[in-house]
């Protein structure tokens, strides 16, 4: 029996109870922390021979060398080319509008001269090599192969390695063949801390890359955070989540639905509606104990539902936009007759799905947008992955003489003002 949480903003205490519903402890405890540090060491000091160890205990392989864990490029042409048609032409539909859209986020070198002769801008340059880490065990995700690769390889990055843990030496065909419709460069069977740690630091067979993407369980997430800086990163993730606003004229088992979409993910993932109608809102817990029986994944859903949804009454839309933007949602739907009117006062969300038709699923294979998304009200303050994560940004600056002569007198009284002399004396030289 499913019974989600109920909150009603008239309730006294119901901004009380909405932050104590959004809680959620990212931090690794001590024990992982402790396990995350030393496999970052081991592999660093012991490269290849580590992740070996490693990979060979926690996935129970049994490799010999380093080489059994790379696919060669013909092994993933063969998955691609395996597929059963109906699945191959969902592959290559999804990846082209996910390259279409991307194409359109690209960034320009800019500058522009002024009177004097002095020229400023911008040059915008791809990152060499990016790491993409893809989850095994449990579930597999070619999405995420397309979702993180794509936007790299139309962004201009040369060199993507992919990791994927094989379990029992198993690999997923379908992850495989989206390596291949995705344009991977290098594909090796190693996932968990010690794969963020091979491609973080490098080793005698792995290249150290520019950035790591892609989603991983906790001790993954615990070595991103500990090797941010050395290589950049997209972001910690924390679990899934979607938020509903509905004015209670879409189908109920439509928005209970969405809710499974979410909540069937892992038992953390946060599902939530917003809505004026108390009536409809007992329609769609009505709907989500009947629906319940269908899902395979039901042990999984009504964790998620018991502990971590809510169903939420407002006094209208108004409010609904209100509470949805401190709550900064990863997906939002807009599950209302004019979704365009509310579009503008949406301050916080990571992808906006517009209208009673447009499923949040629809976002995680094939509108086009990108599926990596902030959680955790992370969308105050960040974005969808996209292009220009994986593009960087020089400053440019040329002098003409005069130029030198009228930035250098600015220049050195501020530098004298904050009394070094150097930087003044620099500025001085090339004056007139």
């Amino acid at each position: 029996m499913l019974q989600a949480k109920r909150l009603n903003t008239q309730d006294a205490d119901f901004w009380t109870q909405l932050k104590q519903l959004l809680a959620w402890d990212s931090l690794s405890d001590q024990r992982v922390i402790d396990t995350v540090r030393d496999m970052l060491m081991q592999v660093r000091q012991r490269g290849d021979a580590a992740v070996l160890e490693y990979t060979n205990t926690f996935d129970r392989r049994t490799a010999k060398g380093f080489a059994e864990f790379e696919i060669p490029p013909e092994r993933l042409q063969q998955a691609l080319e395996s597929l059963p048609a109906e699945q191959a032409k969902a592959l290559h539909t999804a990846a082209q509008r996910v390259r279409q859209y991307h194409e359109k986020q690209v960034q320009e070198s800019w500058s522009y001269t002024e009177a004097d002769g002095t020229r400023l801008g911008q040059q915008v340059t791809a990152l060499d090599k990016v790491g993409l880490y893809v989850p095994g065990g449990k579930a597999a995700y070619p999405s995420s192969v397309l979702m993180n690769a794509l936007p790299a390889k139309v962004a201009g990055v040369e060199d993507i390695i992919m990791v994927v843990p094989a379990p029992d030496g198993v690999l997923n065909e379908l992850v495989l063949a989206a390596a291949a419709v995705a344009g991977v460069d290098k594909v090796l069977t190693i996932g968990g801390a010690q794969a963020v740690a091979a491609l973080a630091f490098g080793t005698e067979t792995v290249p150290q890359v520019d950035k790591i993407v892609g989603p991983g369980n906790i001790y993954v997430a615990t070595a991103k955070s500990m090797v941010f800086g050395t290589v950049g990163i997209d972001m910690i993730a924390g679990p899934s989540e979607i938020l509903v606003i509905c004015d209670g004229e879409t189908d109920p088992d439509w928005i209970a639905m969405d809710l499974f979409s979410q909540a069937e993910h892992d038992e953390l993932a946060q599902p939530i509606l917003v809505c004026p109608d108390a009536g409809f809102i007992e329609q769609v817990q009505a709907s989500m104990n009947t629906l319940l029986a269908q899902m395979p994944r039901a042990e999984i859903i009504t964790a998620s539902i018991n502990d971590r949804c809510a169903l939420i009454q407002v006094s209208d839309l108004e409010e609904a936009v209100a509470v949805a933007n401190y709550i900064a949602p990863e997906h939002l739907e807009l599950s209302v007759t004019d979704p365009d009117s509310l579009l503008p006062k949406i301050r916080h969300a990571g992808a906006i799905f517009m209208g009673r038709y447009t499923a949040e699923a629809l976002g995680d294979y094939c509108a086009g947008p990108n599926h990596v998304l902030p959680t955790s009200r992370s969308a105050r303050f960040s974005s969808p992955l996209g292009v220009y994560d994986f593009q960087k940004r020089s400053s440019i600056i040329y002098c003409s003489p005069e130029g030198a002569d009228t930035l250098g007198k600015t220049a050195a009284i501020l530098a004298e003002g904050e009394g070094l002399s150097a930087h003044a004396q620099s500025a001085k030289y090339r004056m007139r």
